[in-house]
């Protein structure tokens, strides 16, 4: 198995400046196990498998999107009740999301248990989870090469020191500016960076930065890339989780230690899979996306960045 994606499964309901969608499959294991499966594909990979909860209410038709998108779901637990919603809005630049309500629902005693048969995966990606279920999937698995976490806000105000405490266990940490800034309590993103990477020991920083792009924290160096002009922003959920499932798919077709240039390539990718991810409603344009129409964008990125 090359990728192991640990994350949450929900429905969302969302409105934005255009429109309003209800009951959208989403969550960070979908998005970031939609991309990872795209480029699986595309790179003639191992296989990626999905850990997560769903309720007794989850439509057969979403197994089968996992299914036919080629991702592995044996570790998806239907457990009795409902699944996870999220409700909310995006507002002016849709640069954040407004969150109006949230229903753990199955989510609430989710307790993730990975599979006999992937517990060797290639890269593990613990999605955005509590703190303390990403040690639990960490201390269950034997991660051949790297190991990436995600968290966001809410677990550094209400999980801070486990949170501290994971993120040792990890190769790469990923977080927005700022949770960076918040993390470290510094509004200057290089010193706050600079801080949450002592906090974490060591290792790799990926800070996602929205239309600014990202910047990473390398043992050889900085890497600062902007993101793709996108001239249609129609739903910007699941962006991060997209950008990290193309990176991680991308870091397991090495071995050993990742050199700043192999780092370098993977936000390449995945920035230019994220600008699809934007471009529709849920995970539908991830899920449809095509081979050729991503070589062609990322040629177009490449000419814009001068990235080769």
């Amino acid at each position: 198995m090359d990728v192991l994606i640990v994350g949450s499964l929900p429905y969302d309901s969302l409105e934005t400046p255009m429109v309003s969608r209800d009951d959208e499959l989403g969550g960070s294991a979908s998005y970031g196990g939609f991309s990872a499966a795209f480029h699986n594909r595309k790179n003639s990979g191992n296989g990626v498998a999905l850990v997560g909860v769903v309720g007794q209410d989850f439509k057969p038709k979403h197994l089968e999107w996992y299914r036919n998108s080629g991702l592995e779901i044996s570790g998806i637990e239907e457990n009795e009740g409902e699944t996870f919603r999220w409700k909310g809005s995006y507002h002016g630049d849709m640069a954040e999301a407004v969150t109006h309500e949230t229903h753990l629902n199955v989510f609430e005693s989710f307790q993730p248990k990975v599979p006999k048969g992937q517990t060797s995966p290639k890269v593990l990606m613990c999605a955005n989870l509590h703190p303390s279920l990403q040690s639990s999937v960490i201390s269950q698995t034997d991660v051949e090469r790297v190991s990436i976490l995600d968290s966001m806000n809410l677990w550094i105000e209400i999980a801070n020191q486990e949170l501290r405490d994971v993120m040792t266990k990890v190769d790469i940490l990923i977080l927005n500016d700022a949770e960076v800034k918040m993390l470290a309590g510094d509004d200057n993103l290089i010193r706050a960076a600079e801080s949450v990477l002592e906090m974490k020991q060591g290792g790799i920083l990926v800070v996602k930065r929205g239309e600014h792009g990202v910047l990473a924290m390398h043992p050889e160096g900085i890497i600062s890339m902007p993101s793709y002009p996108t001239r249609q922003l129609t739903d910007p959920t699941g962006c991060g989780d997209s950008f990290a499932g193309a990176m991680a798919q991308y870091l397991t077709q090495n071995s050993g230690e990742i050199s700043r240039n192999e780092l370098a390539e993977s936000l390449v990718h995945a920035t230019v899979t994220a600008s699809f991810t934007i471009e529709n409603f849920g995970t539908e344009r991830i899920r449809n996306l095509s081979s050729e129409e991503y070589e062609m964008r990322l040629s177009e990125y490449r000419r814009i960045t001068n990235t080769s």
